[in-house]
């Protein structure tokens, strides 16, 4: 499988449109931000293809070699409409403390999660691999079985939950369950405390915790702290009612804005609210976010529009997807709106850690990595349908995707490995391009 050939310059024009769709607005209203974004995206071909799913979604849905449009292989009317992550590669996993208190290592990063074919996050997902494995010297021959290692996990896993795996048969990754770079992920995360973020953000003024001056904190005026506590006001709102058992933990302590954002959030306008948290004690304060939402570069290629017309907007639509793509959500997960716009608002968890593959070399241990990021892959698929408590994909996702596969089981790993080298190839030849336009000053706006 291979991309019909682009000279660069044909190439180069096709990834600035996409980025004009993708970008566009939030560049022109904060070049600085995108100039940091894409500097970071130049560092490497990974970073670069964590930083342009629009470009992704773009190739896999115009390209003839590939033919999305028109369906494609596993592919159904309930396979082509499941809840899917969106931006599902090697690095957007990690853990989190659940809503029953246990540290667990998952898929991370809902930003750009929505209703689309089950297949797109497998592919998305197998071209990281494939750009990984050749960052760390990989041969082809090696990465294509990484990537089919990751395929007949996924299908395992999704075999057993659709044919009633009790849970002990199929448990979740936490510090009992979980081996290798996840564990110690795990560990990593236990290490830490509450009291070591607020630390790290915030200080004691006349016997009350207050944001930090610096730091990224940027102090805000009185119009825009009313607007942003009304947003606050509005968020409660939104909350479960498991979440709201003790009042006081929503007294408002502080309120900020925010610079330095990653590479997927350039240009989005972001505020911390310092709150008391579950007891009156200074070490058990709480920061949450309150983020503005973007468009998911999935939704520009799915036609839906009952999809569409599911979600009040963005924010709305982020929080109902990472309910239902993540068992036992954060607690303090909800949404708002701020100038007209949706809002994302989550906490500032002390007890993320993210998988660091800086230190995972070995073709063993990279291999059992992929085989469990596999399995819980296919556990974020089989959490969001008919059990889920939203009617927008009222079916089993398992059942419909395990028997899309079986309708194929030779096909399945093959059509993953044959993506992985060609998108990952192209994705490298990108990058490079991507570099000389930037470089060179031909990004306009910047």
């Amino acid at each position: 499988m291979s991309f019909p050939p682009l000279d660069d310059e044909h190439r180069g024009e096709e990834i600035l449109a996409v980025f004009d769709t993708a970008f566009g607005q939030l560049l022109a209203a904060d070049p600085a931000a995108f100039r940091v974004k894409f500097r970071k995206m130049a560092a490497s071909a990974f970073a670069f293809y964590r930083g342009t799913a629009g470009l992704f979604y773009h190739d896999l849905t115009v390209s003839d070699q590939f033919g999305s449009k028109r369906g494609g292989p596993y592919l159904d009317e309930r396979t082509s409409r499941v809840w899917i992550h969106g931006d599902l590669h090697a690095e957007n996993f990690g853990t989190y403390m659940d809503a029953n208190g246990r540290l667990i290592f998952n898929v991370n990063d809902f930003d750009e999660a929505y209703v689309g074919p089950f297949t797109w996050d497998l592919k998305r997902f197998a071209a990281s691999v494939a750009l990984i494995g050749y960052a760390k010297a990989l041969g082809d021959e090696q990465i294509s079985e990484l990537v089919t290692i990751y395929a007949v996990a996924y299908r395992e896993r999704i075999h057993a939950l659709a044919t009633g795996a009790k849970s002990d048969e199929v448990p979740p990754f936490t510090l009992d369950t979980a081996q290798g770079p996840l564990l110690d992920a795990l560990r990593d995360a236990r290490s830490l405390t509450r009291f070591g973020l607020l630390d790290s953000m915030t200080e004691i003024r006349d016997f009350e915790r207050r944001f930090a001056p610096g730091g990224g904190s940027v102090e805000l005026d009185a119009a825009t702290r009313y607007k942003v506590l009304a947003a606050f006001d509005g968020y409660l709102e939104t909350l479960p009612d498991s979440s709201l058992t003790r009042p006081d933990s929503y007294r408002v302590k502080d309120v900020v804005g925010r610079r330095g954002i990653g590479i997927g959030s350039a240009g989005l306008p972001s505020y911390n609210i310092l709150l008391e948290g579950h007891s009156d004690a200074l070490e058990n304060d709480v920061v949450i976010y309150i983020k503005q939402a973007q468009t998911p570069a999935v939704s520009r290629h799915i036609t839906d529009q009952a999809i569409r017309g599911y979600f009040q907007h963005e924010g709305h639509r982020t929080v109902i997807s990472q309910r239902a793509l993540q068992a036992h959500a954060d607690p303090w997960l909800g949404w708002t709106e701020l100038d007209g716009a949706g809002q994302l608002v989550a906490e500032v968890s002390p007890y993320a850690v993210d998988l660091d593959w800086g230190d995972i070399d070995e073709a063993e241990e990279i291999a059992q990595v992929v085989a469990d990021l596999g399995r819980a892959t296919a556990t974020m698929h089989a959490a969001a349908d008919d059990q889920s408590g939203e009617s927008l994909v009222p079916f089993s996702t398992e059942r419909a995707i395990d028997a899309a596969i079986a309708a194929d089981e030779e096909g399945f790993a093959p059509l993953l490995v044959d993506f992985a080298h060609s998108y990952g190839a192209r994705a490298r030849a990108d990058h490079q391009t991507f570099v000389d336009l930037f470089r060179n000053g031909r990004i306009p706006g910047l």
